[in-house]
């Protein structure tokens, strides 16, 4: 026997903050690991998505391409449809613009204006882009059309997530 012998009252109390502890760290733990686990998953940065576009039909001509992912926003998993529009440069190089207009952010269109042949022009205020993305002085967009980083796979075009347009100068 112990010399300082544990009371009822001590007894009960060291056993309910026990399992009491024991309660709270069983709720704690599940919405602690809910709210953090997105964040520990590896993600690719970087990542390319696969487009339907066969690389050898690509010629100078600007041409929309639509292509759809799956995007998980933590636990909520989409399908998203994003555009681009891709063609040859002279030097043979594939470019691929985003249609997003930098003004405020409407859609922009090839050819979208017959005052404006070879021109992106972008319906919501009159702006006008040149084929290689830059914005026309004068216009309201603010700066030259993102573009994407491309690939090709089997023969197929893989587009990057946006860039700041390298075509640019």
């Amino acid at each position: 026997m112990s010399k300082n012998p544990v009371t009822r009252r001590q007894f009960l109390s060291y056993t309910l903050t026990g399992v009491g502890g024991f309660m709270a760290a069983g709720m704690l733990m599940p919405m602690l690991r809910f709210a953090v686990d997105p964040m520990l998953k590896a993600q690719a940065s970087g990542d390319f998505k696969m487009t339907d576009k066969k690389v050898a039909d690509i010629t100078a001509d600007p041409v929309r391409v639509d292509f759809k992912y799956e995007q998980q926003d933590a636990w909520y998993t989409s399908e998203v449809t994003q555009t681009a529009w891709v063609y040859k440069d002279d030097a043979g190089e594939i470019v691929a613009l985003s249609p997003v207009c930098k003004h405020l952010g409407c859609t922009v269109s090839w050819e979208g204006s017959e005052k404006h042949p070879n021109m992106f022009f972008c319906p919501c205020h009159m702006g006008l882009y040149t084929k290689d993305g830059k914005n026309v002085p004068g216009t309201p967009p603010r700066g030259p059309l993102d573009a994407y980083p491309t690939q090709e796979k089997d023969g197929f075009l893989m587009l990057g997530t946006p860039v700041a347009n390298p075509f640019v100068r």
